[in-house]
């Protein structure tokens, strides 16, 4: 029986937890692919990479949304219980408070698991893939951000601009400047263009114009009736390297040890970046507040749900009680907004963030025993009562 309701209640916190998580996820989630939509059109991107791309960015939206969503689910679930009287069925059948904060303490570490393989593999995976998915993508869309008077450099080396543009594509009095490297330029001007499908890519038909070519410092120029440029060959402005949130746990697990294993030993330093991308001295910091996010930071969960819990320790009888709530719900927040914050002091100094990555461990054991002493006061209490 006590399990049942253990269960039940288990149960309800659960439902409303993934209530919470998927509605809130889902309103961050159309927000983003609205803003998404402008970025890939203006950067020419087809429809599919745009899809594509905004469904990849949902586990990372998940992982954020996470913490508020559980603790809120727990602290609204249990005070809803204490106001319905619910919580004394519990304790009318002789079940010790600490018991019901064993059971769901002992299941907060089953969420921490979760939330760490969400941080740590799918997360850096589906962001990577984003990345990919950008920088293997045609510019299939080339034409369709092209706007009438207005400067666009949105492909890599490249600046364009043209005076019209009517509804079939075509252009008219075009300007063109494209970056050839080492600071040589070719300029290109034309009084028509337009789209067409040659092979199995699209190209921009340049007809009735003018090319400089600007190379050491020296200019030639020749006019043309008819030029083509390839669109499968343009790139957009698009980060290639990936980011620190894009690399692999593993991959940063083992610049850590390389590094350190070097300093600790034989007090030489690996060279940058050798197998390992973002590997670099510059970058330790970085690798560091990545780790933490991806380990440390779902540590919390258990103090979030062990927080909720202390709504237990007084009865809604308790004229503190609304104090006592607004209270419990603070100290959650605020252990949510800590476990972000404490970003910023993480460094590249293995030892002072190991300060800061046990600080979880230490409010866990913390409030755990707080909650135990309260409890069993309590209880004692009222079995001479």
């Amino acid at each position: 029986m006590k399990k049942l309701l253990f269960r039940k209640l288990l149960s309800d916190c659960l439902t409303f937890f993934f209530i919470t998580l998927i509605s809130a996820t889902t309103i961050i989630w159309v927000f983003q692919a609205v803003n998404f939509l402008d970025i890939m059109v203006e950067d020419g991107r087809d429809y599919l990479v745009y899809i594509n791309y905004s469904l990849l960015s949902f586990p990372k939206i998940i992982t954020k949304i996470f913490p508020f969503a559980l603790f809120f689910s727990f602290f609204y679930t249990l005070a809803k219980y204490e106001l319905n009287n619910e919580l004394m069925i519990l304790w009318n059948f002789g079940i010790n408070k600490i018991e019901l904060i064993n059971f769901f303490l002992r299941f907060s570490f089953i969420l921490m698991l979760i939330q760490i393989l969400l941080t740590s593999l799918l997360v850096p995976k589906t962001q990577n893939l984003s990345r990919e998915l950008l920088t293997t993508s045609n510019v299939d869309f080339f034409e369709s951000f092209i706007k009438p008077k207005k400067f666009i450099d949105n492909i890599k080396g490249l600046t364009i601009y043209a005076d019209k543009k009517d509804n079939d594509n075509n252009l008219k009095n075009i300007y063109l400047k494209k970056e050839t490297g080492s600071g040589n330029f070719q300029i290109t001007y034309a009084k028509n263009g337009f789209f067409k499908i040659k092979g199995e890519s699209k190209i921009l038909v340049l007809q009735n114009g003018e090319t400089i070519n600007g190379i050491n410092n020296k200019f030639s120029r020749f006019n043309f009736i008819q030029s083509e440029l390839s669109l499968a060959q343009l790139d957009s402005d698009v980060i290639k390297v990936n980011k620190i949130q894009e690399t692999s746990t593993l991959n940063l697990i083992s610049c850590l040890k390389r590094y350190f294993n070097f300093d600790l030993t034989r007090n030489e330093k690996p060279k940058s970046g050798e197998f390992i991308q973002n590997c670099t001295e510059e970058n330790l910091d970085k690798i560091f507040k990545e780790l933490y996010k991806r380990f440390i930071v779902p540590f919390y969960i258990p103090i979030l749900i062990l927080s909720s819990l202390c709504l237990i320790i007084k009865s809604k009888e308790n004229i503190n009680f609304t104090k006592y709530r607004l209270i419990i719900f603070l100290i959650g927040f605020g252990f949510i907004i800590f476990s972000e914050t404490t970003l910023k002091y993480i460094q590249n100094t293995f030892y002072l963030n190991l300060k800061i990555f046990i600080l979880p461990i230490i409010f866990l054991i913390t409030i755990y025993l707080s909650v135990y002493y309260l409890t069993q006061k309590n209880f004692k209490i009222s079995k001479k009562l």
